[in-house]
């Protein structure tokens, strides 16, 4: 399903950890697909509230704890630089969907990173 929010189509996701090379590529476009996911939902299931919408946060951020494995094994992690960057594109999202009272860290409440 295409993105059909004009803000999130043209977003770089987790652009800032794409140019640092401890990061790679092949993980950093994992977790930019888990954001992707993330709009897809919210596009599709337009949720109405906040409790809603921190239910498909929650599945989301639960895709990164598991992208954690990813990162190790590629000799990277999620550490301050990455948990800042990703927290920031889950806020992004929330009110590029007009979610602008979302608590950003109730939007990713469920992390262990």
């Amino acid at each position: 399903m295409p993105i059909t929010n004009q803000q999130v189509s043209e977003h770089a996701f987790l652009r800032p950890l794409y140019a640092d090379a401890y990061f790679p590529d092949h993980v950093l476009d994992k977790g930019k697909a888990i954001l992707l996911r993330l709009c897809e939902r919210i596009e599709a299931e337009q949720p109405s509230d906040l409790p809603a919408l921190y239910v498909l946060t929650e599945a989301a951020t639960e895709e990164f704890n598991l992208l954690e494995a990813e990162f190790e094994a590629a000799g990277s992690d999620i550490e301050t630089v990455a948990r800042e960057e990703i927290g920031e594109d889950f806020w992004f999202v929330a009110t590029a969907y007009g979610f602008t009272d979302a608590d950003a860290e109730e939007l990713i409440a469920a992390r262990d990173w």
